[in-house]
């Protein structure tokens, strides 16, 4: 069975900085009409870099929508046409100081696929140095080092609550503990 939807209409609400909003007109399989709303996102990435002690590097940051510190892995949006990789390696340097000798792509999350375009590319960082941070001008955040244990751990119990960092952690964990 065929289920791909044919746009017939696009109609742009809203263009920001970050996100677009449109509603669509789309023709369904059975030849009916809907209307489908969509978020478009350049795409972000997000890096799990872990210490040759074992531990993950964490960022804690204000999240607006949510009014409160969330605990997150270094990440960042892409600029369009960026290539995700660099960015990985630019948002880790620019949020923790640190740089990487190896990385390993973690695959792709689509973290709310009903309604926004956005695309999560995720690599797992090994072989850290460090140096001096270079956030955003309007970037305010604490670094946190954490047993990848213990991260586990805290995803199990939902003591950590973003989806790409709950992803990085239990990929990161099953790929050091031989269990994938």
């Amino acid at each position: 069975m065929d289920m791909t939807e044919k746009t017939l209409k696009q109609d742009y609400k809203f263009r920001g900085r970050i996100v677009n909003m449109r509603v669509d007109e789309a023709l369904m399989p059975d030849g009916t009409t809907a209307l489908r709303e969509v978020v478009e996102h350049n795409g972000g990435v997000c890096v799990a870099p872990l210490t040759e002690d074992g531990e993950l590097i964490f960022v804690r940051q204000f999240r607006y929508p949510y009014s409160e510190v969330l605990l997150e892995l270094p990440a960042g949006k892409l600029e369009k046409g960026e290539d995700p990789f660099l960015a990985g390696k630019r948002e880790l340097k620019e949020e923790t100081g640190a740089t990487a000798r190896s990385y390993i792509s973690l695959g792709n999350l689509y973290p709310s696929p009903g309604y926004c375009g956005e695309i999560i590319h995720m690599y797992l960082a090994k072989g850290l140095t460090f140096g001096e941070q270079h956030l955003d001008k309007d970037e305010f955040l604490e670094v946190e080092k954490i047993p990848l244990q213990k991260a586990f751990e805290m995803v199990m119990n939902n003591q950590i609550t973003d989806s790409k960092t709950q992803v990085g952690i239990v990929k990161t964990y099953y790929l050091e503990n031989g269990k994938y």
